[in-house]
């Protein structure tokens, strides 16, 4: 385990120990669960960000093999 100090704004370390009492859950524990559910968080508007990204880069060919697709005569 790794050490770390941080300052927190006031009404934010009050609203914390307030749900600390009331969960009954160590200081440390509530952090580092809240820092890996933001973690969770940031991975998947980093993973959505570069499926748009590529889906944007294939958008245009996709949108031409589908005219192609739709000017076959298919008739036997």
């Amino acid at each position: 385990m790794k050490i770390v100090s941080l300052k927190i704004d006031d009404s934010i370390f009050g609203e914390t120990e307030k749900i600390l009492s009331k969960l009954k859950k160590p200081r440390n524990r509530y952090i580092n669960e809240a820092i890996e559910f933001y973690n969770r968080h940031q991975k998947r508007l980093m993973i959505e960000k570069q499926l748009k990204k590529e889906s944007n880069l294939v958008k245009d060919d996709s949108m031409s093999v589908l005219k192609e697709f739709e000017e076959i005569d298919y008739d036997d």
